[in-house]
């Protein structure tokens, strides 16, 4: 391809939208542009990475033994309502003019199940790898990112069917090993950390992460041993909370006008925010139901809820908790709070002589006491998790990172296949529900996730594997008849040995050449300038950008061979992960 005639139109100024580095120079290096809040198009640029990144995951999921299949992506309402799916709030939900409801997926978990459920019958027809490469649409409420938090987007979903437990556990490594593979192939590391099932579901689930300083997700990693978790799902257990050896003090009821928020209540007080317990109301089930909390620290919703073993958990109305308390929102607490169930994160055993609401409007309670003042029904580990945690499988301590979740796998066991009853004939002659598991890996998500931690302040540095051209030949005068020769030359004969190679001869100033080289981030820049007189020209390595002379007659030849290191590194940082998956 020749820079003239390929379509990437650069800006010189950041994008006052952009918040990360990724989203800046996927904008500004023409690879994306934006169409509405979460709604990106891919220019030429862009569109070449997503497209080796599809292959680099198809090569790996069909290794092991996935079969590419295409899915609609306008699903009727009837199938997620069989798995009560159907009011998932992410979900783009249409009517058409005969009055039938439809969604755009957001997942396939429903048509997969039901296209094996009308054709695949018997045991001997199983394992079974069914996947797409597709568009995705979800209504997300604060899409950011560029594409890695997105409304539409592109993403691989993968499902698989077994006869059992043993089967899904082969399958679930088959594609973990797939899903480490396609990273380690695109150049990015990562790391696999436990996660919330959210409205997939499912008995056992991991995130693939990728660590970036401004990644919206928090992960917590052990100093000691290999426990990593997303926020959402990370344990802290009950280790260290002993009874606080503080003498008690005589409970008060203080006025607290108008003071609602831990921070309002904890500086009208003159006590640190440690020292207050939040009473936060919930219902459960249709049920009231209380979570207890020390007022710095945050309730994890989707463990109180796990911790209840309750499907529906949402936070109560102001109505609601006026009748049951009797006063207004930020006046709560635990002291004769009756007909609702108590469960307090076991952090709240430590705490003594600690502020409360007084069910009562504009006040509060001091010199809270547990056994003396109130009881609890449950103790739980339900607040979120924070850098400086106990872990909860050893001795060590956990620390906080940031990332972007890019890949995330399931166990979903027979969650959809009793829903919508799919079944198979076992080699016993028995009917029994397909053992399932979903595996999705975000196409568009990856390539902000490369480009996140994959750059510089000059721009992108893509990885050879999936950068839009692995060689930039720049000629630097198009006048000069030497140089035009070397640049030409170097340009055909990458091609001949079949190098993906983009060739800037256009009418511009060496400088903007070499800007536009950094931007789009090439891994390989030649040079055709002076030298070009002496039968030579110059190679640099985006990443370092450490210069090599080289011959016109050993030019193509070493430029190859750069590239075949580069590809073969990757190669081998894939291929360690299936040496560990030989050993499991």
């Amino acid at each position: 391809m020749r820079a003239s005639q390929l379509f990437f139109p650069t800006l010189r100024e950041v994008p006052a939208e952009a918040e990360l580095a990724s989203h800046r120079l996927l904008l500004r290096g023409g690879f994306i542009r934006k169409l509405a809040a979460g709604v990106y198009s891919y220019l030429p640029l862009g569109y070449k990475v997503v497209k080796k990144i599809e292959q680099i995951i198809r090569e790996e999921t069909d290794a092991v033994g996935g079969q590419e299949i295409l899915m609609a992506a306008l699903e009727p309402a009837e199938l997620w309502q069989e798995t009560d799916r159907w009011n998932v709030d992410v979900l783009f939900k249409l009517e058409d003019r005969a009055g039938r409801w439809h969604g755009l997926g957001i997942t396939h978990e429903e048509v997969v199940t039901d296209i094996v459920r009308r054709d695949v019958r018997s045991y001997r027809e199983l394992p079974l790898n069914l996947y797409q490469i597709q568009t995705k649409f979800r209504d997300e409420p604060r899409p950011r990112g560029g594409t890695i938090r997105a409304r539409e987007f592109i993403m691989l979903d993968s499902y698989t069917f077994d006869r059992d437990d043993a089967g899904l556990d082969l399958s679930y490594r088959k594609m973990y090993l797939a899903f480490a593979r396609s990273f380690a192939r695109c150049g990015v590391d990562f790391i696999v950390v436990e996660a919330e099932a959210g409205p997939i579901g499912g008995k056992e689930n991991q995130e693939f992460t990728v660590l970036a300083p401004a990644g919206e997700d928090r992960v917590l990693l052990c100093d000691r041993c290999d426990y990593a978790a997303n926020a959402e799902r990370c344990e802290i257990g009950d280790r260290g909370y002993e009874p606080s050896a503080e003498p008690q003090k005589p409970l008060e009821i203080v006025e607290t006008p108008g003071m609602k928020t831990v921070e309002q209540v904890t500086r009208f007080l003159e006590v640190p925010a440690q020292k207050l317990v939040k009473t936060l109301i919930y219902i459960a089930d249709g049920k009231p139901i209380a979570a207890l909390i020390r007022g710095d620290r945050d309730l994890n919703e989707p463990k109180f809820s796990r911790s209840q073993g309750v499907a529906r958990l949402e936070m109560a109305g102001p109505d609601t908790i006026r009748d049951l308390t009797g006063a207004e929102v930020g006046f709560s607490g635990p002291v004769g709070l009756r007909g609702v169930r108590l469960v307090a994160d076991y952090e709240i055993r430590s705490m003594a002589n600690f502020v409360t609401g007084a069910n009562r409007a504009d006040a509060h309670m001091i010199n809270v006491n547990l056994g003396r003042d109130f009881t609890v029904d449950e103790w739980a580990d339900i607040r979120a998790a924070s850098d400086g945690d106990p872990c909860p499988k050893c001795e060590g301590t956990l620390h906080m990172e940031r990332g972007i979740e890019a890949g995330h796998i399931f166990k979903l066991g027979a969650k959809y296949s009793d829903a919508m009853h799919a079944t198979f004939l076992d080699e016993d002659g028995k009917e029994k529900s397909h053992i399932m598991g979903c595996y999705g890996l975000g196409v568009s998500r990856l390539l902000a996730a490369v480009a996140e931690v994959s750059s510089d302040k000059d721009g992108m540095i893509w990885p050879i594997s999936v950068a839009p051209f692995e060689v930039t030949v720049l000629l630097l005068n198009p006048e000069d008849e030497a140089q035009a020769r070397a640049a030409v030359r170097v340009y055909e004969e990458l091609q001949e040995r079949g190098a993906d190679v983009l060739l800037d001869e256009r009418d511009e100033r060496s400088g903007v050449k070499f800007k536009d080289a950094d931007l789009l981030g090439i891994p390989i820049q030649v040079v055709a300038g002076r030298l070009s007189a002496e039968g030579k020209v110059e190679m640099r390595l985006r990443r370092d950008k450490r210069a090599r002379q080289l011959s016109l007659d050993e030019a193509a030849d070493e430029i190859m061979a750069v590239i075949a290191a580069q590809n073969r590194l990757l190669l081998d940082a894939a291929d360690r992960y299936s040496m560990e998956f030989s050993q499991l």
